[in-house]
């Protein structure tokens, strides 16, 4: 669906932001991409849709390639991009408003933007604040309005970056639920993130350090990786708890305890059978 050939990119002031990337995306994939802050992860992100084009090589998206201008309109019909602050992607006066600003800029006709407003509210569930400034709105709404925005527009691809950094636990855990939701219905999603714990979900993992990227895999082979701390990340406190149980004699393999419910069973197991 979408292909890195050999690219290349430079921040303004000449610091290498993406270094001979190679990479790949398939149709109904969840990715994860992390890194630290610098790691050009988020930088990536935007060569996804064409908002940054290569210095050197290629992005293609659907055998489109992004540098050529006249092909971002239907790059951009494919891959939408939901950002770390909600606000930079409001124009609306309402939340309605908001979300046919996309539609329109495709040209459609006026029952067509309906259709996929009405749809983006519903995935959502904004239909409520249908009226509503979205800048009045609490964080997480917010971030959903920014989310049903990208929705109207129907694309394949969805690319969040780093969009629960400002929200509160519950409203992160009800983001992540909606991304989790959209895959299910057959969306490929580029969640790029430095926080690990967000991570449970996805079908593989990109790790990315200077430019480069350094790990690539299944979550499981990625997340549990000694080198993941040297590259300034985190661990999931499920891999550092099953790190010190094992240290004390009790051995519980990631593939068993991915997520928080599964590793508390596989501990009740553990416990029965004792």
């Amino acid at each position: 669906m979408i292909r890195f050939e050999n690219v290349s990119y430079n921040y303004p002031d000449g610091t290498p932001a993406l270094r001979n990337i190679n990479m790949g995306i398939k149709k109904g994939e969840y990715i994860g991409i992390i890194g630290k802050n610098g790691s050009g992860k988020s930088t990536l992100g935007l060569h996804l849709n064409g908002l940054l084009r290569p210095q050197k090589g290629k992005v293609m998206v659907r055998g489109m390639d992004t540098g050529d201008l006249s092909k971002l309109q239907g790059i951009r019909k494919i891959v939408g991009i939901v950002f770390q602050n909600p606000e930079t992607q409001f124009v609306g006066r309402t939340v309605e408003e908001d979300l046919a600003f996309g539609p329109e800029n495709l040209c459609l006709p006026p029952t067509e933007i309906r259709r996929h407003v009405d749809r983006a509210l519903a995935e959502t569930g904004l239909e409520k604040y249908r009226y509503h400034s979205p800048k009045n709105l609490s964080g997480g709404q917010g971030q959903c309005v920014a989310l049903a925005g990208v929705l109207a527009m129907e694309p394949e691809c969805l690319v969040f970056d780093e969009v629960t950094s400002m929200l509160d636990p519950y409203s992160s855990k009800a983001v992540l639920e909606r991304v989790k939701k959209l895959h299910e219905k057959g969306k490929t999603i580029v969640y790029i993130t430095h926080n690990l714990e967000e991570l449970h979900a996805v079908d593989r993992i990109i790790a990315m350090d200077r430019g480069r990227i350094v790990l690539e895999g299944k979550p499981e082979n990625v997340l549990s990786d000694p080198s993941l701390r040297a590259l300034g990340l985190t661990p999931p406190s499920l891999i550092e708890l099953a790190e010190h149980l094992k240290n004390h004699g009790v051995t519980i393999p990631w593939e068993k305890s991915s997520t928080p419910s599964s590793f508390a069973e596989e501990i009740c197991r553990l416990f029965l059978k004792t």
